[in-house]
């Protein structure tokens, strides 16, 4: 978890606690994203799937490289 967003990832314990809440009714589930979210978040999926398919294998290799460096700060 050492470099992760934590306020974004949650525990076990806590998912279950909300799946408690909202099965109780203690709490309402939270809403499907409508409008320009959910087409932000649509286009992202389909845009890195084709970027990825328009790349040589070498490109993409070179491209995960970098990434790991900078991941790894090496």
């Amino acid at each position: 978890m050492f470099g992760m967003n934590t306020t974004s990832r949650k525990d076990f314990t806590q998912v279950a606690f909300r799946v408690a809440q909202i099965a109780t009714g203690e709490a309402e589930p939270t809403p499907e994203l409508t409008g320009k979210k959910a087409d932000s978040s649509k286009g992202g999926k389909i845009g890195g799937n084709a970027r990825a398919e328009k790349l040589s294998p070498e490109q993409r290799s070179e491209i995960a490289k970098k990434a790991a460096k900078a991941r790894w700060k090496e």
